[in-house]
Parts: C-alpha cells; sequence; structure tokens
C-alpha cells in the first residue's frame, strides 16, 4: 500500500513539471563550414605543385611528338645504291611463261592467295592452253570460313586473321572448287580490297564466341558469312561460264582440267630431315601442314632454276624486309655489307632462320627467267602495291642470291621434281 502511495505521488511530480523542461533544447541546423585555413593552404600547394608537373609532363610529350613528327616527315631506313648493280632492263628482258597481268591485293593479307591462283593460271594455259581468269577472292572468302572453323575447333586456339600459306588455295580448292573473277570479284563499293575492318569483326565476333564458351561449329561459320558478305559480297552458289550454269565444284572438275594432288610444297632447313616431308613451322601454316618435302639448298635452287627454265613457273614465298629489297628499283640482292654472295649457304641461311631476321612476310609468283653478268635473275609477279611503286609496278626482279638466302618455300608441279621425288 505505501508503494502505491509513493508511486502516485512520483507521478504527480512529473506530471506538474513545466513544460519548459519538456522542449527539445538542441535542434539540427545547416551553418556555413569553419575553416581554419591551413588545410585550404596545404591545397593550394599541393595543386601548385600539379600544375607545374603537368606543365613539365606536357612540355616533354609535346616535344617528344614534335621530334617523332618531324622523324616520320622523313623516314629513312637501310638500302643501298643500286647504281652500280647490273640487272635487268626490264620485265621485257625475261624469258616468261604464260600468265596474267599483275593485280594488286592492297589492304589485304592474301598475298599468298593472289600469288597462287597467278599460278593455277598459268598451269591452266601450260596444260590445257585455255586462259582463264579466275576470281582470288572466291577462295579468300572460303578461307577464312575454314579458319573459323578451325577456331571452334581448337576451342580457341587459333584464328590467324588475313594470313596463310600457297597451299591453302589448293585445299580450299578441293573443298569448295573454283570460280571465275568475272563471277565473283569480291568487292562491294570499291575495286581496291580492304579487308582491316572485315577481319577486325570477326576477330571481336569470335573473341566474345571463347568468352561465352560457346562452340556450335555451323553456328559460329554461319554467323561469320554477313560479316564477310559485308565486305565482300556473297559469292553466287552457281555462275554462267561457256554458256552453262554450273557450281563451283563442277567449274573446276569440267574446265579447269588440272589434277590438284599434282602440286608439291618444299622447303630447305636443317631443322628438318632432308628428302622427307615435315610441317612448315610458321604462323601463317595455321593447319600445320606437313606434307613440306626439304631439300638440300642446293638441289632447293636448281629446281626452282630448271622448273623456269622448262616450261614451268613457280609461286615462291619468304622475306621481303631486307636492305636489299628495293620497290622503287623493281630489285631484290643481297649486298656484301649482309653476307657476300659466295657464303651464302645452308648454314647461312639457317642462321637467319634461328635468329627471325629472315621471316615468312609474302608470296610470290615466279614468273620468267634470264641471265645478267654471273647472275640469274627471276621476273616476279607482285600483288602487292605498298612499297612497289617502281618503274615497273607490279614486277619485282630477284637475284639468285636473294632467293637462296632468303626465300623460304615453293611450290611447283610434281614433273618439275623429277628424279627428286621418291616414286609413289
Amino acid at each position: 500500500m505505501i508503494q502505491r502511495i509513493q508511486i502516485c505521488i512520483l507521478l504527480s511530480v512529473i506530471f506538474f513539471l513545466p513544460s519548459s523542461l519538456w522542449a527539445q533544447k538542441d535542434k539540427v541546423q545547416y551553418l556555413p563550414r569553419q575553416n581554419s585555413g591551413i588545410l585550404d593552404a596545404v591545397v593550394k600547394r599541393t595543386d601548385s605543385l600539379q600544375t607545374i608537373e603537368d606543365s613539365i609532363t606536357g612540355s616533354i610529350r609535346e616535344a617528344r611528338q614534335m621530334r617523332e613528327n618531324e622523324r616520320h616527315k622523313d623516314p629513312r631506313e637501310i638500302r643501298f645504291d643500286f647504281g652500280k648493280i647490273d640487272k635487268p632492263a626490264s620485265p621485257d628482258a625475261f624469258k616468261s611463261q604464260f600468265y596474267f597481268p599483275p593485280r594488286g591485293q592492297f589492304r589485304t593479307g592474301t598475298c599468298w592467295c593472289f600469288s597462287t591462283i597467278s599460278f593455277i593460271e598459268s598451269e591452266i594455259n601450260r596444260q590445257t592452253g585455255q586462259k582463264i581468269k579466275l576470281s582470288e577472292m572466291y577462295i579468300v572468302y572460303d578461307e577464312y570460313l575454314e579458319k573459323v572453323r578451325n577456331f571452334v575447333i581448337q576451342r580457341g586456339g587459333t584464328w590467324n586473321g588475313e594470313g596463310s600459306e600457297q597451299n591453302a588455295v589448293i585445299l580450299v580448292m578441293k573443298k569448295y572448287g573454283a570460280m571465275t573473277e568475272d563471277a565473283y570479284s569480291g568487292w562491294v563499293d570499291d575495286q581496291r580490297f580492304d579487308h582491316a575492318r572485315l577481319s577486325e569483326e570477326i576477330e571481336g565476333y569470335l573473341n566474345y564466341i571463347n568468352k561465352s564458351n560457346y562452340w556450335d561449329e555451323e553456328a559460329v561459320v554461319n554467323a561469320v558469312k554477313p560479316i564477310l558478305n559485308k565486305y565482300m559480297g556473297e559469292p553466287p552458289a552457281t555462275f554462267i561460264y561457256d554458256g552453262k550454269t554450273m557450281t563451283p565444284r563442277e567449274f573446276l572438275k569440267d574446265f579447269v582440267k588440272i589434277n590438284l594432288d599434282d602440286y608439291v610444297s618444299c622447303m630447305s632447313t636443317l631443322s628438318k630431315p632432308f628428302h622427307k616431308k615435315s610441317e612448315f613451322e610458321v604462323w601463317d601454316n595455321w593447319r600445320h601442314d606437313s606434307t613440306y618435302y626439304n631439300l638440300p639448298l642446293d638441289e632447293w635452287y636448281s629446281v626452282i632454276k630448271d622448273a623456269i627454265c622448262n616450261g614451268y613457273t613457280v609461286v615462291i614465298g619468304g622475306d621481303v624486309s631486307e636492305p636489299g629489297y628495293n620497290g622503287m628499283e623493281n630489285a631484290a640482292v643481297v649486298p656484301d655489307f649482309d653476307i657476300p654472295s659466295g657464303y651464302i649457304n645452308q648454314d647461312s641461311r639457317e642462321f637467319r632462320f634461328y635468329n627471325e631476321t629472315t621471316s615468312d612476310d609474302h608470296s610470290i609468283h615466279l614468273v620468267g627467267y634470264t641471265r645478267v653478268g654471273d647472275h640469274d635473275w627471276y621476273l616476279m609477279k607482285d600483288s602487292s602495291r605498298r612499297r612497289h611503286q617502281g618503274k615497273f609496278e607490279g614486277y619485282m626482279f630477284y637475284r639468285d642470291d636473294y632467293i637462296r638466302l632468303k626465300m623460304l618455300t615453293f611450290m611447283v608441279h610434281r614433273d618439275a621434281l623429277k628424279g627428286i621425288l621418291p616414286k609413289d
């Protein structure tokens, strides 16, 4: 009872306290920030130092860019004076086999196809007498599809862009057939080919496929076709030739009429056994083709010379990034300051493979031969227009020393290798 009375008294006291005691005294309000100015001075000093550093950096970069711009205004590369070189006067100085006039590949990495299609055209004429201008870009289109297919099969292990090897043309023709230039040109808006964006778009799509881990082979290949069609046009399923409608495979069989199994690729390297077939180990051989017949250098060179002197042409590939390679002079030689001609042998050739100063740069079609002074000279039909703006555009004259030292592989009809190839 007493406790209840006490609690009631306490509640009464609390209830009758002045209302001012219940009012909230502390209130939230926004006021200007107070700053002593010390931190502002520190920040201002840091900003001032950063401005000075940025100014110095900007001046250094500007000076560097100016030097770079000046360097590009007058780019220099090591070359030598051709004035003392006794070389053929013109393409007319060569004894040549049949070939169509040079065509430019322009901004594409398709020399492998232009050179080999030119070679096949010469072979058609040599064996059948026909003059059939084939479509390079029909083969290129299908080779892109083969690379995409291999990308899926290898689960993203390869792509390889625009490059390939001469034997790719043979393999693609066996699978897809061939087409005339009139039936499929491979250009859309301009007769100057440009595959830079095409290749980038395919690579971008394949990167997405790789990241997505999506490996439906046919779906991926079919998805790439619209990219090719945008930049190259879609090859027709059939076309008319000699008044007849036919597929590319029918055209190959009924009109081209050459045996694609008759062509042999050869190399010359100490890294593989001689007189055996082995893989040509370069990036552009993305198929890892191991059918290259390896010959000692003297035999290798003799086959080239004997072939062109006996009515054959040869498609040949190798290094074109050399001081003795000069498009303005239409000539390629090995200068003495590189290595005297008498010292070119299997070992000096191999040393350059090993240290990668000889690389797989370019493919051309060897169509003619002549002798000037103490040297053999070879007429090359060249699809590259980037550097070959000399007096005879589309042609280069290769001296024997350049071929022996800097060329890597060639393809020729097997009959040119009689007595060298083992009997089947």
